[in-house]
């Protein structure tokens, strides 16, 4: 009789159909799931929840989405398995400042630029882009053998996320927690942004130091080009050095276009030991000198303009970009004998744009800012009642330390694509209603509305910010939106959720703003615990990188490995916070474990015909022992799974299956059923040798769900569990 044994496994035969098999039982959706076993009763009115941090719906998955999706799938798949309403909800992320930068890729190859395009026309386009792609992200998500619950599926620009983040940002503003202001940001000369402290990075550079002459005083500077307007000498007021100078002092120096009067400022901010321990500020150009000259109420002069050139100011050099200016400045600057000296080695860090690199230019712009102390206190209480439990352990204390040392957070955004911040700003002359003059006064210069207002007190109509949020403003807020505050029963049933699984690069991003956001929305912790996973590198430990041609696409070698061998290879060995080293060769390797349990399964099918579980017989010593051997380990493993150790799970299993079952137990099987003439020595081995591969099996499953379901279907008709519904992924989790 013919088998699908007979022929080695081949998971692209078999991976689509069972998918298929799983997301038509339904059982996706907590609401759906079968009758529980008597295993499974006392869990079954417990909700156990995750929220999917939504993949860019820009393109295909990465390394770090497969991972994610793997440990959150094995997470769902064990808790399901236990009898829980076990509910994961997908979903999609327009991903703001990232797809705008993916969509002008592709207007630069058409021979066009979002500058100048029509707002509403460049938004409809990417838009039509991030649903088409949208698809592919969907399928690989399908494709990793994610179980998730697809009829709830959220995108961060569905109408009702938007509509419930505009609120927010109104409910802040009532609440004094949200303000217009013009403060220093981050500005990308190249995308024409600002963009939030999380979305630059810091890279140690090293430049030339400028020790230069500023009347009696020696300054020194990396950035000469900025020092065009630097009118205020700052000291230290306890500085010995310095003492005959006095705060308010008026000096005349010789500068670099000509002679200017320079003012003595006395602050604290100075760093007597570095340098000369004196230092001329930039206040539009520099952070610290801004807070400098917002302290002292000085004057604050743009000397760099929004593309990253030298305006008027700047004199002979106006209209230069930095890098061809700062060696002609230095050149004139030594010519007038202001030049004292050039440090050569000076390391510093350099803030860039993380999707550009390109380095950033402190700008003062009016936007919108969040009030971040108040919000960091309300997270910083619940951590530290212990209402949230981090793993690994010491990422409780990076999130502290972020939340202690927070500043206001920037969340206007100059780009089309995203949820438009709901303010309207009043037209600057007024036209009064005839009978009513005098009400112009009332006129409120900022409203804030998800619909166009009128002015009720003049004729004069508004203008809507033409700002879009930070994407993190959004998505800060996606752990109760997705589950459909404040009024959908999915919210009062699944809210808060279990588990927020995600990168640990996002400890100090994403993380603080959920805690933030669900704190002041719901009132409530967002989420119990937070499980933090490492990024997934090359096999050399390196950092994939496009230009480095070192990215290695996952779902390429699931294709070609199949997905089971891809998913337990990116968890054995994973600890939570470690990155890990992900090679061709180690998920190679787990194919050959496939191909083992395949193996194993042609042995059982062959040598178990007519045994049923549910009718256990007398057993030989030995295999009691077996059993009790195999009880024991459920019960190790089992405690790693409810203690989110996962990679030690999945390398137990692995080494039980391999080299206690397949090499041991079946071997010796296979002696005792050829030698041995005792029938009841004989169903005594069969049923022992069934219980344990069917264990086997269903301590797999969250790991390898694939194989695992194909074997357990082709299996069912031996009876292998009398109360199994056909589908692995309901059945009983071992007790």
């Amino acid at each position: 009789m013919s088998s699908i044994f007979d022929k080695p496994y081949d998971p692209k035969e078999h991976e689509e159909n069972i998918y298929r098999t799983w997301e038509e039982s339904g059982f996706f959706d907590p609401d759906k799931l079968p009758p529980p076993t008597a295993g499974q009763a006392p869990n079954r009115k417990k909700p156990f929840t995750i929220i999917m941090p939504p993949p860019n719906a820009n393109g295909h998955l990465h390394a770090g989405h497969t991972l994610f999706i793997t440990l959150e799938d094995i997470m769902i798949r064990f808790e399901r398995m236990r009898g829980k309403k076990a509910l994961w909800v997908p979903g999609a992320d327009h991903a703001g400042f990232e797809t705008q930068i993916v969509y002008e890729r592709e207007l630069e190859k058409q021979g066009r630029s979002r500058f100048g395009m029509d707002h509403k026309k460049l938004y409809e386009e990417i838009l039509a882009f991030t649903l088409e792609n949208k698809k592919y992200m969907e399928a690989d998500v399908r494709a990793m053998g994610a179980s998730c619950d697809w009829s709830r599926e959220k995108f961060t620009l569905d109408e009702d996320i938007i509509r419930e983040t505009q609120r927010t940002f109104k409910q802040m503003f009532d609440d004094g927690l949200v303000y217009r202001g013009s403060r220093i940001i981050n500005w990308c000369p190249k995308h024409q942004t600002s963009l939030s402290d999380v979305e630059t990075e810091f890279s140690e550079q090293s430049d030339p130091f400028y020790f230069i002459k500023y009347g009696p005083f020696i300054i020194a500077t990396a950035r000469p080009e900025t020092k065009f307007g630097d009118k205020y000498v700052v000291i230290h007021p306890k500085d010995e050095r310095y003492k005959e100078y006095t705060d308010g002092q008026k000096l005349e120096v010789e500068w670099i276009n000509g002679k200017i009067t320079a003012t003595v400022i006395k602050d604290e901010a100075i760093d007597m030991a570095f340098g000369t321990g004196v230092m001329t500020i930039t206040p539009w150009h520099d952070a610290i000198d801004f807070e400098i000259a917002e302290r002292h109420g000085l004057e604050k002069e743009q000397i760099i303009d929004w593309r990253g050139k030298l305006l008027p100011i700047a004199g002979e050099f106006a209209g230069m970009k930095i890098k061809e200016a700062r060696p002609k400045i230095v050149e004139k600057l030594k010519e007038k004998g202001l030049l004292v000296k050039i440090d050569e080695n000076y390391k510093h860090n350099v803030r860039a744009c993380y999707k550009c690199e390109n380095t950033i230019e402190p700008q003062i712009k009016e936007q919108w800012f969040v009030k971040m102390k108040p919000l960091a206190k309300l997270a910083i209480d619940a951590v530290e009642a212990e209402k949230i439990k981090f793993i690994p352990e010491n990422y409780k204390k990076i999130f502290l330390y972020w939340m202690e040392n927070t500043i206001d957070w920037n969340i206007s955004r100059q780009i089309v694509w995203g949820i438009k911040i709901p303010a309207w700003f009043h037209k600057p002359k007024c036209a009064p209603i005839p009978g009513r003059e005098k009400e112009i006064e009332k006129c409120e210069n900022i409203k804030i509305s998800a619909d166009e207002p009128r002015c009720e007190h003049c004729n004069a109509k508004y203008i809507q910010d033409p700002d879009t949020f930070d994407t993190w403003f959004s998505s800060g807020q996606w752990p109760y939106l997705v589950l459909g505050y404040p009024d959908n029963p999915d919210f009062k049933a699944y809210f808060p959720t279990d588990i927020m699984e995600t990168g640990h690069d996002l400890i100090f991003r994403w993380v603080p703003r959920m805690v933030i956001f669900g704190l002041y929305r719901t009132k409530n912790i967002p989420f119990h615990t937070v499980y933090l996973h490492g990024l997934v590198n090359d096999a050399k430990g390196k950092k994939m990188s496009k230009s480095k041609g070192n990215v290695i696409n996952p779902l390429e070698l699931s294709k070609k490995y199949g997905t089971d061998a891809l998913r337990i290879g990116l968890i054995v060995g994973n600890t939570p916070g470690t990155d890990l080293a992900l090679s061709e060769d180690r998920i190679r390797g787990y194919k050959n474990f496939a191909n083992k349990i395949w193996n194993a399964a042609r042995f059982v099918l062959i040598n178990t015909g007519g045994i049923e579980l549910s009718k256990k017989p007398a057993l030989q010593a030995y295999d009691q022992q077996l059993i009790d051997e195999l009880n024991l380990f459920i019960k190790d493993m089992t405690s790693d799974m409810e203690n989110f150790k996962y990679y030690l799970a999945a390398e137990k299993i692995y080494h039980y299956f391999w080299h206690t079952f397949a090499d041991k137990i079946i071997e010796e099987a296979k002696n005792r059923l050829k030698t041995n003439n005792d029938e009841a020595v004989k169903i005594s081995t069969k049923w022992a040798v069934l219980e344990i591969f069917a264990t086997s099996l269903q301590l797999l499953h969250p790991f390898m769900p694939f194989i695992t379901e194909k074997i357990w279907q082709e299996l069912s008709g031996n009876d292998i569990r009398k109360a199994n519904r056909n589908l692995l992924m309901v059945e009983e989790w071992p007790q």
